[in-house]
């Protein structure tokens, strides 16, 4: 497998536009571990995968809906066991800061939209906006110009600082902790492991990835992604695990080696660590939930 492209910070001129619309499939050069000064409010369309915010990884379906502000390193990584190409699979939005500083200014009334903004410096999850009520949001603004975009983005932003029901991701704030320079090198090796987490990887090998020294890549993996090196691998690997035990039918021991773990022992023991169950159960928990006949929380995985 080829090595993926380094990522790099993204800059918009905002002297054209004051939001910024973008809608894309899977894969993507787009989709890649990165950061920039912008907010983003982010829709998945369609597919499951996991979803990388800082330190958090957990999962995500279609009508997961997310806002990260400025600097929060984040991706959205859709399952192997799942289709390879989506056609459309993400609608999203990015705005300056100083334009809703500007806005709460000029009308104090959209001050309410303020713990919404202090929030997304972790990252948000927002939970229960049905995938339609989303879209049709992100929509209005797609197929807006002028004052109308910037209207029903506004509309867009009130909605969703009005709506409860979210939790925020990152328990580490990366926004502000490293240069771009150090965010593309662990960004590069984070996106290696991501796609190659079936494969042998080591601090040495990740380290040349990055263009670091093995001490410093140490150091700033932690710095940067909040979890130590070893343990986001075996994050990657499990969040897999769950994918494969959901969507095929392989024995879990075929799944062990798919997802990377070397012995069966070790991913029991790692999986059961982080998940709180055995990969056995969290198979049949999951099939039952899904038939409807119990209900499943939502997963949230993080290091220790």
């Amino acid at each position: 497998m080829s090595m993926p492209s380094p990522p790099e910070l993204e800059i918009v001129d905002w002297s054209t536009q004051s939001v910024r619309y973008l809608e894309h499939g899977w894969p993507s050069d787009l989709c890649r571990w990165h950061a920039h000064a912008e907010y983003e409010v982010h829709l998945i369309v369609a597919g499951t995968g996991t979803a990388f915010v800082g330190d958090y990884i957990g999962d995500f379906q279609a009508g997961s809906l997310y806002i990260t502000g400025p600097h929060v390193p984040h991706n959205w990584v859709t399952d192997r066991a799942g289709p390879n190409d989506l056609l459309l699979r993400d609608m999203l939005v990015q705005f300056p800061e100083a334009s809703m500083v500007n806005l709460m200014t000029a009308f104090s009334d959209f001050k309410e939209i303020r713990p919404l903004l202090d929030e997304a410096q972790a990252g948000v999850e927002f939970h229960n906006l049905p995938l339609e009520t989303s879209s049709a949001m992100l929509r209005a603004i797609r197929e807006a110009r002028g004052a109308a975009r910037v209207v029903a983005f506004i509309d867009l932003m009130v909605q969703l600082a009005a709506h409860q029901n979210r939790t925020t991701l990152s328990l580490v704030n990366l926004s502000q902790k490293a240069n771009s320079k150090r965010q593309e090198q662990i960004g590069e090796a984070v996106d290696y492991i991501v796609q190659n987490y079936d494969t042998d990887l080591s601090v040495a090998k990740l380290a040349t990835v990055a263009g670091l020294s093995e001490a410093s890549f140490t150091r700033h993996f932690k710095q940067i992604t909040g979890n130590r090196f070893s343990e986001f691998v075996n994050l990657v690997r499990v969040r897999q695990a769950c994918a494969f035990l959901i969507e095929t039918s392989e024995p879990i021991s075929a799944i062990c080696y798919d997802s990377g773990f070397q012995n069966l022992a070790n991913f029991n023991r790692q999986f059961l660590r982080l998940k709180g169950c055995t990969p056995s159960q969290y198979r049949n928990q999951t099939l039952v939930g899904l038939r409807g006949d119990s209900p499943m929380g939502k997963l949230h995985e993080r290091a220790a």
